[in-house]
This record gives C-alpha cells, sequence and structure tokens, in this order.
C-alpha cells in the first residue's frame, strides 16, 4: 500500500497549533474550577465546623468557682439540678421512705409510713424538738431538742436512736457545702455556732446583734449564706470560709417576722417568708440591697421548691393555705386552702415530687397534699406543737440542713 501524504501548508500548522492551545487552556480551566470547587467545599466543611464548636461552646456551662472543698455545680442555671424526682443518691437508696415529725410541745417524734399515711412509732426526745435535719453526709437524721440543749441522732436506715450530744440552744441547724461545719442556729444565744459535723464540738462562735436567728440558705457557689433573724426582723448575710457575718440590714417592714429563707433555682434571688408581713421579700443576695415584698397569705411561713425546679411552696400558717409560686413567671400562679383550716408550718417534699408535706404547728396534724391538683391526701394526728417535720430519704447528693434543703 502507498501511503499519501498531504503537505501542511502554514495555514493548517496555524489551526493545528490553535486547537491544540485552546484544548490546553480548557483543560487547565477544568483543573482550575476543580481546585476552585474544592477550596471552596474545604472551606465550607470549615465553616460549619467553626460555627458548630461555637455553638457547642455556647451550650457549654460555665463553671462555678464554687467554696474550697464544696461537690461541683452540676448546673450553673438550677441549684437544685441533684433533686430531680427520686433521683436518690446511692447512700439513701435502701433507706425506708418515712416523714419525721418532731412534737415541740410532747418532746417526741412521730414517724409517719407515707404509703398507709399512718405513725408507725413514737420516738421520745429532749425537750422542745423543733426541726428533723439531715446531715451532710445523708447518713444521720439529728433532732434539735432546743430547751433540751442536745441533738438526738437517728439512724435513718434502721430507725435506731443513738446517743444525745450535748449542744446548747439548737434551734436550727445547717451544714457548709463543703461538708466542713454544722452551724447551729443558737436563737436565744444570738450566735452562730460552727461545730464539726459529726461530733458537734464547737469549732467557731460568731455572735450577732439581731434576735431569733433561725432559718437560712447558701448561695450558687456556696461562698455566703442568707439567715433570717425572726425577732429583730433582721437579715444576715454570711462568708461561709471566713465564718463571719458580713452584712446585716432590717426589713422595711414594721413588725416583720422573717422565717424561711430559700434561693431561686437560677441563684440570682433569695426568698424570704414573713409570717407578719404576710408574704415573701425578694433579695438580690449578691448585692444584699433593699428586698421588695410579694405578699402570699396571712402567715408566711415555709417555703419548699418542686422536683422540677419550676414552682415554690409556699405555707401560710395564719389562713390554713399554700401558694404556689412560678419561677418562670415570677408570680404566684395557684392557692390551695385546707377543706378544714388548719396551721401549715414546715416540712418538705416527697422523692417523687407527688406529695408535700407539712407540719400543722397549732393543730397538733400534719397534712399530706397533692402538688399536681392542691388536693389534701390525709390529715395526721401527732403530738402537740409539731414542726420542722422531714420527708426521708429525699433526693440530692449531699444536704445543707434543716428539714432538707439538698444540692
Amino acid at each position: 500500500m502507498v501511503r499519501v501524504t498531504t503537505p501542511r501548508t502554514p495555514l493548517m500548522q496555524r489551526a493545528l497549533l490553535a486547537a491544540a492551545v485552546l484544548a490546553a487552556v480548557a483543560a487547565c480551566g477544568t483543573d482550575s474550577k476543580t481546585k476552585e470547587q474544592e477550596q471552596r467545599i474545604r472551606a465550607d466543611r470549615a465553616d460549619r465546623a467553626a460555627a458548630e464548636a461555637a455553638e457547642r461552646k455556647k451550650r457549654q456551662r460555665p463553671a462555678i468557682q464554687g467554696l474550697h472543698g464544696m461537690p461541683p455545680v452540676l448546673d450553673p442555671k438550677d441549684v437544685y439540678a441533684a433533686d430531680r424526682p427520686n433521683m436518690l443518691s446511692p447512700v439513701v437508696k435502701d433507706f425506708p421512705s418515712r416523714v419525721y415529725v418532731p412534737n415541740s410541745e410532747s418532746d417526741t417524734v412521730s414517724v409517719i409510713d407515707p404509703k398507709t399515711y399512718e405513725i408507725i412509732e413514737t420516738i421520745p426526745v429532749g425537750r422542745q424538738p423543733q426541726h428533723v435535719v439531715p446531715s451532710w453526709d445523708l447518713k444521720t437524721l439529728w433532732v434539735n431538742n432546743n430547751r433540751g440543749h442536745t441533738l438526738t441522732p437517728i439512724d435513718p436506715r434502721t430507725g435506731k436512736v443513738g446517743k444525745s450530744v450535748e449542744v446548747h440552744d439548737p434551734y436550727n441547724l445547717y451544714f457548709t457545702p463543703n461538708g466542713k461545719y454544722a452551724v447551729v442556729m443558737a436563737s436565744l444565744d444570738r450566735e452562730l455556732v460552727f461545730r464539726d459535723p459529726h461530733t458537734m464540738k464547737r469549732i467557731k462562735t460568731e455572735p450577732v446583734t439581731c434576735y431569733g436567728v433561725n432559718h437560712a440558705d447558701f448561695s450558687l457557689d456556696g461562698r455566703y449564706f442568707i439567715v433570717s433573724c425572726e425577732f429583730s426582723g433582721e437579715l444576715l448575710k454570711v462568708d461561709t470560709e471566713k465564718m463571719k457575718v458580713v452584712g446585716q440590714q432590717k426589713l422595711p417592714f414594721d413588725g416583720a417576722m422573717p422565717q424561711d429563707v430559700k434561693i431561686s433555682p437560677d441563684g440570682k434571688r433569695f426568698y424570704v417568708a414573713d409570717m407578719m408581713a404576710d408574704g415573701m421579700w425578694v433579695l438580690d443576695g449578691d448585692k444584699f440591697d433593699e428586698p421588695e415584698l410579694l405578699p402570699t397569705g396571712k402567715g408566711c411561713h415555709g417555703l419548699y421548691v418542686g422536683r422540677d425546679s419550676r414552682e415554690m411552696y409556699v405555707s401560710n400558717r395564719g389562713e390554713g393555705s399554700v401558694s404556689v409560686f412560678d419561677f418562670t413567671r415570677n408570680e404566684l400562679t395557684k392557692k390551695w386552702h385546707l377543706p378544714d383550716g388548719g396551721s401549715p408550718d414546715m416540712g418538705g417534699v416527697s422523692a417523687d415530687g407527688n406529695v408535700l408535706w407539712l407540719s400543722g404547728r397549732y393543730d397538733s396534724e400534719v397534712y399530706a397534699i397533692d402538688t399536681r391538683s392542691g388536693k389534701q391526701l390525709a390529715r395526721i394526728p401527732v403530738g402537740s406543737g409539731p414542726h420542722g417535720l422531714a420527708v426521708y430519704p429525699q433526693p440530692g447528693r449531699y444536704s445543707l440542713g434543716h428539714t432538707g434543703i439538698f444540692r
């Protein structure tokens, strides 16, 4: 076969060269577009990753620099995060559920089975028991025998009563958030007495100039606590670590008689019940400035936070009612009246959050109230002058004292 070769003219050569150049440019353009696309994809991924990281950081709760030795705050927006329904500590999960009622004029403690609403035991204790207080480590219940000048320990696992410990004027009892000290509210002695939380040996005495120190609650970080002085109508601010009063103020109401104290879930406000002002004082604890009064009902006395941290139950001892305060709405939303009247005083909420237990201070009885409906479930006769009853066990990692303030 004879191959015929056609000579290339300059015009043909120029055309072939142009075609080659265009092909090369096209190929380069494709590579450039691909690289640009890859760069855009990488940039988009990086932007998304940065946005997700920022969102995660935004959602992260800032650490609270709490009192030295205090268990870490679980949620800076809710000091009661450990108190959810039936969230019992391993320490108490096997304890039988009981309601312990100190009868201040009978010198006894009535023990109620909350399932049957029946008294299963009556325990003789010292003179004028005022409150039954869970210890910081949750293992002991301390009966505050105010005029007997003793604390009587009860083992909540077995119900066994231990040997009483001599402690002068123990009207009420609290524990510092790190468990380092017990704090005795020596009402008539006009003292805050810091003691060993186990042996109750006196460590430091802080004299006060107000009258009737009796109730308290601690700040979110545990570094200070607010104390009510019933008989002089005053409030104290106490530095926990220094064990020293750092602030004092007179309530702006003639004849004020402050009682129970509770902090809001977000830790920004303290609520102080006042039985003569017939409402709660709302106070900024950090600033410790002048509080505002929120009327609730006659003889406002005890304050108890629900298991979801949304509501607080306020006992109005002078009118036989319970007001319900909504933290989110910052207002009272309901009022439950006991069907036959009464004198609802101190108490606590059941482990599942469904029942509010309150002593009937002047009626020798105890009330069980459904927290979902406000209906009275039971009215149980007990001894004379029932006061600071404790529902036990309750959810929480440790106890700050009184009838059960848990974190």
